[in-house]
């Protein structure tokens, strides 16, 4: 199943440097699979993510494929990344796409 875990982008780095995002970050799941409740979901995600951040900063929502809700989420089941393109977007603002290989760049503000 697909799951949203809101993110920082310091806790997307950490869970970049050891290969797993830990079991204590929420995981949010759409509720049907329709195109428009997984966006719900996304967009629900980037709002705990906002409350995350220490202002500058990004939403950051990790989707993942995952078979249980329990546990730590490990980098083989990264979907994606959906990240705001500049700090303190307009809530509003739909979330940039980013492969699980750009990561990195992303990290580095390439």
């Amino acid at each position: 199943m697909r799951v949203y875990l809101p993110l920082t982008l310091a806790l997307l780095a950490e869970a970049d440097r050891v290969g797993e995002v830990p079991a204590s970050v929420d995981k949010l799941v759409a509720e049907d699979e329709s195109e428009a409740a997984e966006y719900a979901a996304l967009m629900t995600a980037a709002d705990v993510s906002a409350e995350l951040i220490d202002r500058p900063g990004r939403r950051v929502v990790l989707a993942a494929d995952v078979v249980e809700m329990a546990g730590a989420v490990p980098k083989k089941a990264w979907a994606a990344v959906h990240v705001d393109t500049a700090d303190d977007a307009d809530p509003d603002d739909d979330l940039a796409w980013y492969a699980t290989q750009e990561i990195s760049d992303l990290l580095a503000g390439r």
